[in-house]
């Protein structure tokens, strides 16, 4: 035992563990291995290797090598690159990386070949099926229906040994990407954004660049030219683009097959889990050229990663908020710096921080200030609610009402934009006042009228609508409070009984299928009014959609968070952009009871240079990001007498240090999740100091008892 392997486990762990390297084992780094651990074996990964001289101790060994494809070491120097940004144990960051391989692997298929043996009596039923089995195995379904006769003839020639069964293992098939086919025609300015990122992706090192362009402008079609340009520079290139939404997946992966000829492997939460494996041994191997995926795709084990897209990059949907805390955004330029290749970041609205570096220099900087073809920025108007409100129990304004109205009368199709899942957001009681809570959690319930349930859509917890209030007993009290997408569409329906109408959200949609399928009918013309939340608010095509309603545009402008001015343009300036993306025009209506705000007027003038220059020059002010950064330390625990102890404990073990504020400790607006109370620390620091570091040793001067959970959010998006 000549040797000594660290070895890192994908558990919340500060550091790798020493194993023994057992004689004639030969050992790699990033190679796959179990090791024991107290009473069991676990699965690791192999980080270092040295030689292993005295010791004051044996050291365990290495039960075996497991037969995985072994971790690329930029993989692995990512895994702990990431843990050291987000100030967390490399084991968490370790277990999204073997994500994959924690999905079974797909059952054998079961085939049926001939074996040589005649059968005791031919028949022509018989002789036919041994002369399609001739052609290799097959199936034993579609061996009889290529036959032409039932199944009971392939039992009996099963029975008397004339077919035997195999049990083979599918082979997956990743298809080569053709970058010779032709794609669409470019205008001049998509042209020089293309030579642009195309030169980039053929150079190779790492540069990073923003594609800056307006809703419609083909931002797509342009970065496809880079991807074709990092794969022909190397015929084993690997390409990852990644995206906010599962049903913005589906639209991407048929413009890939359109311009590529073959799909690319996805990976999102919808994959099945088989099919999630395969995907990730597919990469792994190099045989997955092309992979469209959410946040975590990030973390697949790239052996010769070459070009990362990161498409509306400005969206919170990038930002992972539970278990191993990032900001996928943020990481995909981290690791296409490690990986020395080239990233891309796309979006119509960029956040704050991306202009930023552009602005800086960091960033190439390529604009597309018109829309591709014929079509044009559609009109935004502001519908002042407080002078043409809603009539009673309605959440829609006449004016809106009649812009549908029109609409319809054209056969062209109206979207409704409310970023607000089921019927009502709230329930409470008319008797007594009391609303509608989860159990242990401070968040309300949300009705769904659907499925006749109130569900938290923090925690899961979903129960029946009582017939009576749980706190005073008042028979039939409890009244719905606001709109939610379920709502509206049933005002919809009552105003326009002959429309079509669908909702578009995760309640409705559950997985890619149903999302392809919706979209399709959208497309199509098979919907005339689409009620929808943001899944619909972006990236999405149809040609003969004309008309957007924002029914509650202040929705996002609540609460808080020091980016509601910013995510809400965002948002909303998306959702307009899906109207008039053809050659008919369109306009977006947008609902407000603050139409003086200047998000509104921001949007209504169309001029989002004159609002990003006010929000930096207030967050500038403020040393807020991109001017200075951010952290959260989110303390939680079941005895809040406990929790109390610890947080002053911790507020007086905070480092001195230039350039650092921290407040708190302070309840979270959400004070009780699931049973635990939560305090909240908030630490801003000037862009020169190591937020990081400064982190890990305040964190490490006050170790907090077993009952208390300590996370820190670095760059925070949920303020709650």
């Amino acid at each position: 035992m000549s040797r000594i392997a660290s070895v890192l486990l994908p558990m919340p762990l500060p550091e790798a563990f020493d194993y023994a390297e057992p004689e004639g084992m030969d050992l790699a780094v990033g190679d796959h291995v179990a090791v024991p651990l107290g009473p069991r074996a676990v699965r690791g990964v192999v980080t270092a290797l040295r030689e292993g001289a005295g010791g004051n101790r044996p050291l365990k060994p290495v039960l075996e090598r497991v037969g995985d494809p072994p971790m690329p070491e930029m993989t692995l120097r990512f895994v702990e690159w990431a843990a050291r940004y987000s100030v967390d144990p490399p084991g968490q960051p370790l277990a999204m990386a073997l994500r994959g391989l924690r999905a079974p692997k797909p059952k054998p298929i079961k085939l049926l070949a001939a074996t040589g043996t005649a059968p005791a009596r031919m028949t022509p039923a018989r002789d036919k099926v041994l002369a399609a089995a001739a052609d290799g195995p097959l199936p034993g379904p579609e061996l009889a229906a290529r036959a032409g006769v039932g199944a009971g003839v392939v039992k009996g020639l099963l029975d008397e040994g004339c077919l035997e069964l195999r049990l083979e293992m599918p082979v997956t098939r990743f298809d080569a990407p053709d970058t010779a086919r032709p794609g669409p025609t470019l205008n001049a300015s998509q042209t020089a954004a293309a030579r642009v990122l195309a030169g980039m992706a053929r150079e190779g090192g790492f540069q990073a660049a923003l594609l800056d362009g307006v809703t419609g402008s083909g931002k797509t079609e342009v970065y496809l030219e880079a991807v074709a340009a990092a794969l022909d520079a190397d015929p084993a290139a690997q390409v990852l683009v990644m995206l906010p939404e599962i049903a913005l997946t589906q639209a991407v992966i048929a413009r890939f097959e359109d311009r590529f000829g073959a799909l690319p492997a996805e990976w999102h939460s919808a994959v099945p889990p088989p099919r999630r494996r395969q995907v990730w041994e597919g990469v792994a191997t190099g045989r997955a050229r092309i992979v469209v995926g959410a946040r975590s795709a990030l973390f697949l084990p790239f052996p010769n990663l070459r070009l990362i897209v990161v498409d509306e990059e400005h969206d919170g949907s990038f930002k992972q908020e539970e278990g191993f805390i990032y900001q996928a955004r943020d990481l995909a330029v981290a690791r296409a710096s490690l990986e020395k290749c080239a990233v891309v970041l796309a979006s119509a609205t960029p956040s704050l921080e991306s202009l930023w570096n552009a602005e800086q220099g960091r960033y190439r900087w390529l604009r597309l200030a018109a829309r591709h073809g014929a079509s044009e920025l559609p009109d935004v108007t502001l519908i002042d609610m407080r002078e043409t409100p809603p009539e009673p129990g309605r959440w829609l304004s006449p004016p809106l009402i009649e812009a549908m109205k029109e609409t319809y009368g054209r056969s062209e199709q109206t979207l409704l934009f409310l970023n607000r899942r089921g019927y009502a957001p709230l329930v409470l009681c008319r008797a007594c006042g009391e609303r509608m809570k989860a159990p242990d959690s401070d968040s309300w319930l949300v009705e769904h009228r659907y499925t006749g349930r109130l569900v938290c859509h923090l925690t899961g917890f979903s129960m029946p609508k009582p017939d009576r209030c749980p706190h005073c007993g008042a028979q039939d009290s409890l009244v719905s409070i606001g709109p939610g997408v379920e709502r509206v569409e049933e005002e919809v329906r009552f105003l326009f009984p002959e429309a079509r109408v669908a909702v578009f959200s995760s309640d409705t949609v559950y997985d890619a299928e149903g999302a392809r399928s919706l979209v399709k009918a959208m497309t199509d013309g098979e919907i005339d009014v689409l009620v929808a939340t943001q899944a619909a608010a972006k990236g999405h095509d149809f040609p003969l959609l004309t008309l957007v309603g924002v029914v509650d545009a202040d929705l996002g402008l609540r609460g808080g968070d020091l980016r509601a001015g910013e995510r809400t343009f965002q948002l909303l300036a998306q959702a307009s952009g899906r109207a008039g993306r053809r050659e008919r025009p369109g306009r977006a209506m947008l609902q407000t009871y603050a139409p003086e705000h200047a998000v509104m007027q921001a949007l209504a003038a169309q001029d989002r240079d004159a609002f990003i220059a006010a929000e930096m020059a207030g967050r500038e002010l403020a040393g807020l990001p991109p001017f200075g950064r951010l952290a959260a330390i989110i303390c939680s625990g079941p005895d809040p007498v406990a929790l109390e102890a610890y947080v002053r404990a911790l507020a007086a073990a905070a480092p001195n240090a230039e350039g650092v504020d921290i407040y708190g400790p302070a309840d979270a607006p959400l004070a009780m999740v699931r049973g635990r109370r939560r305090k909240r620390f908030l630490v801003r620091a000037d862009r020169s100091v190591d937020l990081q570091g400064f982190l890990a040793a305040w964190r490490a001067r006050a170790r907090p008892p077993g009952s208390v959970r300590v996370a820190i959010d670095v760059d925070p998006y949920s303020f709650l």
